[in-house]
């Protein structure tokens, strides 16, 4: 959530934060800012509430020269979105200037300790306050701001990701990190700071990812042998690691389409291709996961599967559980990260804890799977964001390598851990011998197939589009769905609620008589997942229930369908595959849906109100 950018160099910083702050919006956030520091000495800082656009207009009279900068876009935690409020915060004398993601969960006694030194507070952020026992510790304590920041941060509790300016080193960028994530662009006699690498990837494919409780300092002068330093907080020395970025500009471009979230959607095809590669081989009959492979026992002696997620990845992990306990026959458990942490959960050392998260930055996620490691439980990561916080803490894992993913309302990450967990289960079940070889060889056949028929689904899209015109008058939305497609119910749900804001609820089809067919009506339209296999015939009288009340039906079926596309008042058709592989073809309809209807409410579907796309606080 929130998002940081920092330049020092030789350009002027404005044009680059502002960039890099456009970059970010996909994160979610209420107001901006940026700070500045002139060639007169002259730190500057400037905010505005609403989009970073808002920000421009407010700038474009003012002094924003200068070589060293920072900027935030701000999601509101403590206090409400105001101008006040966002980001950059000065200190009591102005000298320094402070950004900062995450929370700091004892600033109420840090605030009220630096109240009774005589220190006067302008908003009501955490953040105001970190900014002011910096400068504290730094006056009182007769240190170097480095110093002072390792010494401040020693008596923090909570997350953060920080970056300060002080006027009088207008030559020094420092930050620090904690919980919240933080990465170092190395350029040309330029460096750049972000929460990620998206603005970054325009000026340099070098970066540094700064760890957990690390203060790096950015010194860039000619005579200075060292321009990137870091430590922990502890004044230990640390030396950084320079990474290449997996990531080019041309994917951070919208490609000609209206909306990112669009874009994602039609990029499917590609994405799970490209999840794909290197893991089914060419002939089609065998999957090879290096993670599984080198971590084998772990799997196999498993006596229980845990897999915490959050949002959309706990669906992927709903589908997850199906497929393991049907292929690997291993009893699976899926949390949700926010609840599982907290609960005092039983974790036994012959677990394995799989965690999913898109951006690897999740916070809840990340704490579930730090609670687990510390049990002796051996943790599994499935994630997008190559070097992000959770794969680097996780004993093994898989990389979905789906690019970035802009739009707020996941989609392409979603189909692509689908993808990895199925092809996770297909290899733990092969090994253990408890799936039938031809069984096998025919999902995984099937798995090489799915990619071309995702562009047979996506090629309703006008069809589709045709149906939002006709339900966006809705306020409320029912999602049905049964086996493997319960959990497409409940995505379907959510990506209705996230973009169009439009009341939805998934449940598993069989649980409307047990009391939500009371809200049937004539206005509440139901959206029934209803492919050719398993329990076919049990959702074809689900959806009977529903029509003889008078229910307005738009179900998803198997091409050639006879049956439901008689009683159904709207069918979309997708093409046969295996049971366990539908979810990847089902759920493509229903982003569509969602996607249209919220174009045609003229809603923001690439940045929905109160979202963030990666939620790196609690």
């Amino acid at each position: 959530m929130c998002g940081i950018v920092g330049y020092i160099g030789k350009r002027k910083a404005y044009p680059i934060l502002i960039k890099g702050l456009h970059r970010l919006e996909y994160r979610g956030y209420d107001s901006a800012g940026v700070a500045l520091i002139n060639e007169a000495g002259q730190l500057n800082v400037y905010k505005a509430k609403g989009k970073v656009a808002e920000l421009e207009a407010f700038c474009a009279e003012k002094d924003t020269c200068g070589n060293i900068g920072i900027a935030h876009t701000r999601w509101a935690t403590h206090g409400e979105p105001n101008t006040v409020n966002a980001h950059p915060h000065y200190s009591e004398s102005e000298r320094l200037a402070i950004i900062h993601n995450g929370i700091i969960e004892n600033y109420a006694v840090l605030k009220a300790g630096l109240m009774e030194q005589g220190y006067t507070f302008k908003s009501d952020t955490d953040t105001e306050v970190l900014v002011q026992l910096i400068e504290y510790t730094q006056v009182n304590r007769h240190v170097d701001l480095k110093t002072a920041v390792q010494l401040a941060l020693q008596q923090v509790i909570g997350a953060y990701a920080i970056s300060i300016l002080d006027k009088t080193h207008p030559d020094t960028l420092i930050a620090a990190r904690k919980g919240s994530p933080l990465v170092v662009g190395i350029g040309e006699d330029e460096y750049f700071l972000a929460s990620d690498a998206t603005p970054i990837v325009e000026y340099t494919d070098k970066v540094i990812y700064i760890e957990d409780e690390e203060v790096v300092v950015i010194h860039p002068v000619t005579d200075n042998p060292s321009p990137v330093t870091v430590t922990t907080i502890g004044n230990v020395q640390k030396t950084p690691e320079i990474k290449r970025l997996e990531l080019s500009l041309s994917q951070l471009e919208k490609g000609g389409y209206p909306h990112f979230m669009l874009k994602e959607i039609f990029e499917q095809p590609r994405t799970l291709t490209d999840s794909m590669r290197g893991r089914v081989n060419v002939r089609q009959d065998n999957i090879a996961l290096s993670g599984f492979i080198d971590n084998k026992d772990r799997f196999l002696n498993a006596k229980r599967i845990i897999i915490t997620a959050c949002g959309t990845s706990w669906h992927a992990g709903l589908i997850a559980m199906y497929a393991i306990e049907e292929f690997a026959q291993i009893p699976v458990e899926v949390e949700y990260s926010s609840e599982f942490r907290y609960r005092k959960p039983v974790i036994n050392k012959d677990d394995v804890v799989i965690a999913i998260s898109q951006s690897g930055e999740t916070a809840d996620t990340l704490a579930a799977i730090q609670l687990a490691k510390e049990k002796g439980a051996f943790i599994f990561s499935i994630c997008n964001v190559v070097g992000a916080s959770i794969p680097r803490v996780s004993d093994s894992g898989c990389y979905t390598h789906v690019g970035p993913e802009i739009g707020v309302a996941s989609t392409k990450a979603f189909t692509a851990q689908v993808t990895a967990l199925t092809m996770l289960a297909l290899c733990i079940g092969r090994e253990k011998g408890t799936i039938n070889e031809e069984q096998y060889l025919r999902i995984v056949r099937e798995l090489g197939q799915i990619p071309s028929k995702i562009e047979r689904v996506l090629g309703q899209d006008k069809l589709i589009g045709d149906f939002a015109k006709i339900f966006s008058y809705a306020q409320n939305f029912i999602y049905l769905g049964r086996g493997y497609n319960f959990p497409v119910a409940l995505e379907g749900a959510l990506k209705l609620k996230e973009i169009s804001y439009i009341h939805a609820e998934g449940y598993p089809a069989a649980e409307m008589k047990h009391g939500p067919i009371a809200l049937i009506s004539q206005e509440m339209p139901v959206v029934v997942v209803a492919p050719h296999c398993g329990t076919y015939e049990k959702i074809v009288s689900n959806i009977q229930e529903i029509k003889a009340r008078k229910g307005r039906v738009i179900a998803v079926v198997t091409e050639g369908d006879e049956l439901v596309s008689k009683i159904a008042d709207y069918c979309i058709e997708v093409p046969a595959t295996e049971e366990c592989l539908t979810p990847l073809l089902t759920v493509i309809p229903l982003q569509l849906l969602a996607y249209h209807i919220a174009v045609v409410k003229g809603c923001d579907v690439d940045q929905p109100r109160n979202l963030a796309k990666s939620v790196t606080v609690e």
